[in-house]
């Protein structure tokens, strides 16, 4: 039995990771979970899946987990350092980052250290410190939870990553494929949130809308499996059962399709290397009907070629722009600021943005929060 910690327990992965959990039985235990503030769906999980360690970032949810709870069943701790603390005290042998933004980093870096395998879902951890964590990464010690790197992951067992020639990327276009520049003005934030193909947490839906998402995973790509910017290629799918292609020097294209459910390479990253029974009904080769495969409208949805430059360029651009892109669509999702905004704020951060080699994660931190005011006091003329 596998012993796992889920770090963002209370968020779309969170979710989906304890219903693969819950349909496999006793195939894994939880030991611990780590939320932010939504102390009563904690208490819940805690309950049913007989938890002995949660940790919240709030306090005050900390407080009110603790006296919801059976006295004696739970430790429940709060504050940042707390989450960090779990990795040692509830000896997890995965641990699941599905913490939301850059506040996965120290996470990541932490059970990397540990030697714990890290079923990483929190992309963010690469894109802002790739150059920082990786290093401290063991052979088959990082899952990656995204469909598109699962799916390159796949691709590239028993192949030697220096006979590849290509990493394809695919993305679903979002819910506006095929719109202007105009029609983007008139965006609101349900409009936005209404994915075709795939069921997201709000921030990442956003995210996949401006392509924002498809330039954090070629940024994440490259650091997991070393290739170069120049070898990754981003190719619109609309239909989204080709989760991502690996193409190699001799021509030869391997694919990975599936399902677009999340839970397929959530218990992949748990089970490897065994495989078990699908959690979801697996795709229907006769009723998919015909596949389409598309270049991106670069013009249109401009921040996949600001991510992509940023992360061309790296340092602490890729920081910036991660940063900058938080703040904007936590704005735009509160109602603030017009959906093109998140495109100008990114633009806006990175053109003030000094470049700086990362020296360590305190320095991210910095970087990050730097960027953080300078797009809020963006937003305030926008």
């Amino acid at each position: 039995m596998k012993k796992i910690a889920i770090f963002g327990s209370t968020g779309s992965i969170g979710l989906q990771t304890l219903q693969v959990i819950e349909q496999l039985g006793e195939e894994f235990e939880v030991v611990a979970l780590a939320a932010r503030s939504s102390y009563e769906v904690v208490a819940e999980q805690v309950e049913k899946f007989k938890v002995k360690h949660a940790s919240m970032t709030n306090e005050d949810a900390a407080e009110k987990l603790e006296r919801l709870l059976p006295v004696g069943l739970c430790e429940v701790s709060s504050g940042a350092h707390s989450m960090i603390n779990l990795i040692e005290i509830a000896d997890p042998d995965i641990v699941v980052n599905a913490l939301v933004g850059a506040a996965g980093l120290r996470i990541t870096e932490a059970t990397l250290k540990a030697g714990k395998v890290l079923g990483l879902a929190n992309k963010e951890s690469l894109v802002v410190g790739g150059d920082l964590v990786i290093p401290l990464a063991k052979e088959g010690q990082l899952m990656p939870i995204d469909s598109e790197h699962s799916a390159i992951f796949q691709c590239l067992q028993g192949e030697a990553v220096s006979e590849v020639s290509r990493l394809w990327v695919t993305a679903s276009g979002g819910p506006f494929r095929g719109k202007t520049r105009e029609y983007l003005n008139t965006v609101t934030p349900a409009m936005a949130l209404a994915h075709p193909t795939w069921n997201m947490g709000p921030k990442i839906s956003i995210d996949s809308s401006t392509l924002v998402n498809k330039a954090l995973e070629v940024i994440e790509a490259h650091h997991l499996f070393g290739m170069p910017f120049d070898q990754i290629s981003v190719v619109v799918h609309p239909q989204s059962c080709v989760h991502s292609m690996v193409e190699y020097v001799d021509g030869s294209v391997k694919a990975h399709l599936g399902t677009t459910d999340m839970r397929i390479p959530i218990q992949y990253a748990l089970s490897y290397p065994q495989r078990f029974k699908a959690p979801v009904e697996p795709l229907d080769f006769t009723q998919l009907g015909s596949l389409e495969f598309l270049p991106p409208d670069w013009d249109t949805f401009r921040c996949l070629s600001l991510g992509i430059e940023a992360g061309k360029k790296g340092g602490s651009l890729p920081v910036v722009f991660n940063a900058a892109n938080e703040v904007a669509v936590a704005s735009f999702l509160r109602g603030e600021i017009p959906y093109l905004g998140i495109e100008y704020t990114i633009e806006a951060s990175l053109n003030a943005a000094r470049f700086e080699e990362l020296e360590s994660l305190s320095h991210i931190e910095e970087i990050d929060a730097q960027t953080r005011i300078f797009a809020e006091d963006y937003l305030k003329v926008l």
